[in-house]
């Protein structure tokens, strides 16, 4: 990186070392590749990972292209790396279950909804591709919070939970300690399931959808109206969704979440 100037330079010059050949690099590596200083290189990969540009993974150490620049859309796209492999399992759900499926991941402390297949039944549900719904009281919100391995005080320290939860219907978790023993629950068995918690009229469940380094990455959900939602095959609704899970998981090998 010799003869770089700005901080902008230097940053993508960085950026270019990642590659599909070589995803990932340690400091030391990428200081003797780039012909520069360890504590420079190391001050630039910290500061892109705390911006979600890098993730580091807890075993190697090494440092990878991370899931903001999907978010920019520059190097890698979310539609091209992440649903465009999904989809096709987002449509066998949907053809199982015949209620609303979506995708969604952990952004901005909200849920954020990156896939959808409507319902071919009638009174589909009012969500849209881009749109947010809060983590505490939806059953994708809680999958994404169970699993990221973050113990309950730790959430809301990084402001992931707010102190005061935010009521939607009657029957919202308000309370610290009920949520957090509601997420211990959906841990342990594997799902989460939202009774009209955001809206009053719809009910959702939900499950995990994990990397093959079984990384949290998204959560994959079922939601239709009250009335019409079947509790009385849960069970069949989760069995569906954690095939589907399981699918997406073969397919997307080791994309990496975004950090909690």
């Amino acid at each position: 990186m010799k003869g770089l100037k700005s901080s902008v330079d230097k940053t993508f010059a960085i950026l270019e070392y990642f590659t599909v050949e070589k995803p990932e690099w340690s400091v030391t590596e990428l200081a003797k590749e780039s012909e520069s200083n360890k504590s420079t290189i190391y001050r630039f990969l910290s500061d892109m990972q705390k911006r979600g540009i890098m993730y580091q993974d807890d075993n190697s150490g090494k440092y990878g292209l991370g899931l903001k620049l999907f978010e920019l859309g520059n190097r890698v796209q979310i539609q091209s790396a992440f649903v465009d492999k999904t989809h096709p399992e987002l449509i066998k759900v949907g053809d199982k279950i015949t209620e609303t499926v979506h995708i969604a991941i952990l952004k901005d402390s909200q849920v954020y909804y990156i896939d959808k297949v409507a319902s071919p039944q009638g009174l589909r549900i009012n969500t849209t591709i881009g749109s947010y719904s809060p983590l505490h009281a939806t059953s994708l919100g809680k999958v994404l919070l169970a699993n990221s391995h973050v113990k309950y005080q730790e959430l809301l320290q990084t402001r992931l939970l707010k102190q005061d939860l935010e009521v939607f219907t009657e029957n919202t978790i308000t309370d610290h300690k009920s949520l957090e023993a509601e997420l211990l629950k959906v841990r342990k068995q594997g799902y989460a399931v939202d009774y009209e918690e955001y809206e009053i009229g719809l009910i959702c469940v939900a499950v995990p959808i994990f990397n093959q380094k079984n990384d949290i990455v998204a959560s994959l959900s079922a939601a239709g109206p009250a009335n019409r939602f079947k509790i009385d095959q849960l069970k069949d609704y989760v069995t569906t969704l954690k095939t589907g899970a399981a699918e997406i998981q073969n397919r997307i090998g080791d994309f990496k979440p975004i950090a909690v």
